[in-house]
C-alpha cells in the first residue's frame, strides 16, 4: 500500500502573502549555540513539555498515524460544512466530530468542554507555521486538550488562515473555541514598532531593540552585514534604506528579519514611486536631506527645489543637518562655526560641493516624492522664521534671505527656550 499523503503539506494554513515577512529567517543554529531568535527559544522551552505530554499519553512519544480512510471522511464532510464559511465550520464541528469518529472507527479526540478556565495565555503564531504547528503549539501551551481535536478541524476546512502575531487565549479551551478565537482580530495583541520619518539608522536600531526586546548589539551586528540586504553597490550602510512606518511585531522575526522587513518596504516604496534601480541611491540621499531640513508638508517640494537649484548652479548646499550628521549628532539641525568650517567632515556641505556622501536619515514617502518632483521656483534660500508653527520663508536673492533671517533672529530672542 502506498504511504499516507502528507496532510501537513496539503492542509497547511496559509502564511501572509507579503514575502517580506519571512525574509532573512536564520537557519537553525548548532545545539551548543544560543538561540538566534525568540522562536528558537520558544521551541527549546517547549521540548521538555512535549516529552512529558507524550509520556503521559503512553504511546511511546508517537502519535497514531492518521489513516487514509479518516482523511477521506474529513474531506467529504468539509464539502458539506465549508459552504457555511469559517463561522459555520467552527459552530458545526461539535456536531460533526462524533460522526467523523463513528465513520472512521476512532474515538472522538480528547477535548475540553468550554471556552476556557479564566487563566489567560499569550499564544504566538509565527510566520511560516502551518496547521500542524498551530495544533501542536495549542496543546503545548495548555490551551487545548489534544492535537487531534484542532488538527482535524483544520483538515475539514482548508480555508482557515492564521495571521502571525500574539493572541490572548485561555487555558483549557475547546478546539472549537480556540480556533474561533484565533480568527478574531480583537484577540490579537497588536504591539507595534514605530519608526518616525527622518530617524537616523543608529536610532532605528535602538527603536527595534526597545520594541522587540532583541538586544541592541544583536541589531547592530545584523545591520553591519550590509551586503546581505541586496542594496545598490553605493550603499555602505543601511542608512536611508529603513523605511519609517508603523509595523506590527512578528514573534517569528529576529534582528535581521526586522531590518530586512524595513529594507524591503523601502525598496517597494521606491518602485511604487517609479524610481529606476540605477537612481535609487541618489534618490535616497536627496530625500534624506529634504526629510531633515523641511518642516511643513507643503514645504517639502519647495525645499527640494532650493537644493536642486543650488546643485544645478554648482553652489554649496550649506545644510546644517548634513554637518551635524557627520559629527554624530543625529538629533540636531544646528551647528557651530567651527563645525561648519571642518573640511575633514565628509558630510559638511559648507565645505564640499554636491549632495552629502550618503543618506543622513531614513526618509518617508513625502520626502521621496519631493525629491522626484520639486516645486517650480527660483529660490536659493530658505529659513524657518517660526519654530512653533514651522513657518518658512523661501527667497531667491541673498538680500531677501537676509531680511528673513532677521525675522528669525527676532523670533529667537523672544523664545529663549529654543536657544
Amino acid at each position: 500500500m502506498a504511504d499516507d499523503p502528507n496532510w501537513d503539506d496539503i492542509f497547511a494554513s496559509q502564511p501572509p502573502t507579503d514575502p517580506s515577512r519571512d525574509a532573512g529567517r536564520p537557519s537553525a543554529p548548532a545545539p551548543a549555540e544560543a538561540p538566534a531568535s525568540r522562536r528558537e527559544t520558544r521551541e527549546r522551552e517547549r521540548s521538555p513539555r512535549r516529552a512529558e505530554r507524550r509520556a503521559s499519553r503512553g504511546d511511546g512519544g508517537d502519535r497514531p498515524r492518521r489513516s487514509r480512510k479518516g482523511g477521506v471522511v474529513l474531506l467529504v464532510i468539509a464539502l458539506v460544512v465549508v459552504a457555511g464559511g469559517t463561522a459555520g465550520v467552527v459552530a458545526a464541528w461539535g456536531a460533526v466530530a462524533p460522526l467523523v469518529a463513528a465513520i472512521s472507527g476512532n474515538d472522538a479526540p480528547e477535548d475540553y468542554p468550554g471556552t476556557g478556565n479564566g487563566t489567560e495565555v499569550s499564544f504566538a503564531i509565527t510566520s511560516g507555521e502551518n496547521g500542524s504547528d498551530i495544533a501542536t503549539n495549542l496543546v503545548d501551551s495548555g490551551v487545548t486538550a489534544s492535537f487531534e481535536s484542532v488538527y482535524s478541524m483544520l483538515v475539514a476546512d482548508t480555508s482557515l488562515t492564521f495571521q502571525p502575531g500574539t493572541y490572548t487565549l485561555q487555558q483549557e479551551m475547546s478546539a472549537t473555541s480556540a480556533v474561533s478565537a484565533l480568527q478574531e482580530s480583537a484577540n490579537r495583541v497588536t504591539d507595534k514598532l514605530v519608526i518616525p520619518e527622518g530617524t537616523a539608522a543608529a536610532d532605528v536600531y535602538s527603536l527595534v531593540s526597545s520594541a522587540t526586546g532583541i538586544p541592541e548589539p544583536d541589531v547592530q551586528a545584523a545591520a553591519a552585514d550590509v551586503a546581505s540586504f541586496g542594496l545598490p553597490a553605493e550603499a555602505t550602510s543601511l542608512e536611508g534604506w529603513l523605511f519609517p512606518a508603523t509595523y506590527e511585531l512578528d514573534p517569528g522575526l529576529d534582528a535581521r528579519g526586522y531590518l530586512q522587513l524595513l529594507v524591503d518596504t523601502m525598496k517597494q516604496r521606491l518602485v511604487d514611486a517609479g524610481v529606476a534601480p540605477a537612481d535609487q541611491q541618489h534618490t535616497i540621499v536627496f530625500a534624506s536631506l529634504i526629510q531633515r531640513e523641511a518642516g511643513l508638508a507643503d514645504d517639502y517640494p519647495k525645499v527640494a527645489r532650493v537644493f536642486q537649484n543650488r546643485l544645478d548652479d554648482g553652489m554649496l548646499l550649506q545644510s546644517d543637518a548634513t554637518v551635524a550628521y557627520g559629527t554624530g549628532q543625529t538629533h540636531r539641525v544646528t551647528t557651530t562655526d567651527e563645525e561648519r568650517g571642518d573640511e575633514s567632515n565628509p558630510y559638511n556641505t559648507y565645505q564640499h560641493v554636491g549632495l552629502p556622501v550618503g543618506p543622513i536619515s531614513n526618509p518617508g514617502d513625502l520626502a521621496i516624492n519631493a525629491a522626484l518632483h520639486p516645486a517650480d521656483g527660483t529660490w536659493l534660500y530658505f529659513v524657518t522664521t517660526n519654530l512653533d508653527t514651522g513657518e518658512t520663508t523661501f527667497s531667491t536673492t541673498l538680500a531677501e534671505h537676509e531680511a528673513a533671517v532677521r525675522v528669525w533672529q527676532a523670533w529667537m530672542r523672544e523664545h529663549p527656550e529654543y536657544q
